[in-house]
């Protein structure tokens, strides 16, 4: 019941993966000022290339615990080589839940670029690996 199969329309697909580039963007300005912001957008980047990879495979996650779903899905989906990378992003949605529910300044500057810069890795791999689906 965490994820549900359902017909899931390319234009959704495409629109995921928009919202992802957008966040990378923002992320990068928002490093300058504010880096627990920064960080946040970047994680957001990361969460809706997961979603547009899971949208091109047929699945959404429930909307209980939607990040964590979409988290345990990327690392059945990807498999065991790509474990630590899901195991970095889940750990970073931990931090990201600090830094939007927590105090301020949680976010150390290298970790916060560390996160940018593997979520725009990990935006370019999804975009490989959707358009090898279709």
């Amino acid at each position: 019941g965490r994820i549900r199969r359902e017909t899931i329309s390319p234009a959704e697909v495409r629109e995921a993966l928009k919202l992802a580039d957008r966040d990378l963007r923002v992320a990068r300005k928002l490093m300058a000022e504010e880096l627990d912001w920064g960080f946040t957008v970047a994680y957001n980047a990361v969460l809706q290339a997961a979603r547009a990879f899971m949208f091109a495979k047929g699945y959404r996650p429930a909307s209980a615990e939607g990040h964590k779903n979409t988290f345990a899905f990327l690392a059945a989906a990807l498999g065991p080589e790509q474990a630590d990378l899901v195991s970095y992003f889940d750990r970073m949605r931990n931090k990201r839940n600090q830094a939007v529910y927590g105090m301020v300044g949680r976010i150390a500057e290298t970790e916060a670029r560390n996160l940018l810069a593997t979520a725009t890795e990990f935006v370019k791999l999804v975009r490989r690996l959707v358009k090898e689906a279709s």
